[in-house]
């Protein structure tokens, strides 16, 4: 059997944060790796005064839920092309920590209207909105998007409008066309389809293909292609842990 190249480089299919800090930067400087990043997506706003004619109605709502970042700078933008002042008691249900700090970025809050849980599993979010199902809820999202959440108010009958008010589309990348790269790292569906709506002859060679998520291994798995580092899993719960462990084995 052919022993595996060793790992150099790898092409994250996410931008660089913002703070300039990412998770993979350790592994890069441990195992003195190449890492560039380059989103395979976009977004797209959907204009507030569209919404406005598909009969939205922020104001209508008690409590607000994201479950991306995206979905709150999307938010706060509609309200502020609508010029909507929001009720200071209006709540916000995060899927995670990380969420709800974010929020921030946009408005001075009481902490008692945020509400996220205490791990980053579904089951507790859904738990926690159980325990506010009185509210009339108002969900913030792309046209992609998991259907988890609408399943989740559907069957607990509970109060719940969804409003989509951004797109994700496939990003130009033809300027990686002749680029080469021994790891590339997907994190979503959209990504797959971004990868061959740029290159519709895309043949997996010798690189190999990490990926995070059920849904993004299924993507994979549908194109024929091989997900040679799936995340997370009991062994390995991130997508850095399980790539450090791969690069360490075929790199010794």
């Amino acid at each position: 059997m052919e022993k595996e190249a060793k790992v150099k480089t790898i092409l994250v299919s996410q931008t660089k944060p913002e703070s300039g800090k990412s998770i993979f930067d350790d592994i890069a400087a441990k195992l003195k790796l190449k890492v560039d990043y380059r989103s395979f997506i976009q977004v797209d706003p959907i204009p507030g005064k569209d919404l406005r004619r598909k009969k939205l109605n922020i104001l209508s709502h008690t409590a607000i839920i994201f479950n991306a970042k995206n979905a709150v700078d999307h938010f706060f933008r509609v309200v502020e092309e609508l010029r909507i002042e929001l009720p200071i008691d209006l709540k916000y249900f995060c899927m995670n920590e990380g969420i709800g700090l974010y929020i921030q970025k946009y408005t001075v809050m009481r902490k008692r209207k945020v509400f996220f849980p205490k791990t980053n599993l579904e089951s507790d979010f859904f738990n926690l909105i159980l325990n506010h199902k009185t509210e009339k809820f108002l969900f913030p999202c792309s046209d992609i998007r998991k259907s988890t959440i609408p399943d989740f108010f559907e069957k607990n009958k509970l109060q719940f409008v969804e409003s989509i008010m951004y797109k994700t589309v496939s990003a130009d990348l033809s300027d990686l066309e002749d680029v080469f790269y021994d790891i590339i790292v997907f994190f979503s569906p959209a990504d797959i389809k971004s990868l061959y709506e740029n290159f519709p002859d895309f043949k997996q060679n010798k690189t190999r293909l990490a990926a995070f998520g059920e849904s993004t291994h299924r993507a994979i798995a549908e194109k024929g292609l091989v997900c040679n580092i799936p995340a997370p899993t009991k062994e390995f719960p991130s997508i850095v842990s399980a790539m450090e462990a791969y690069i360490k084995k075929v790199n010794s």
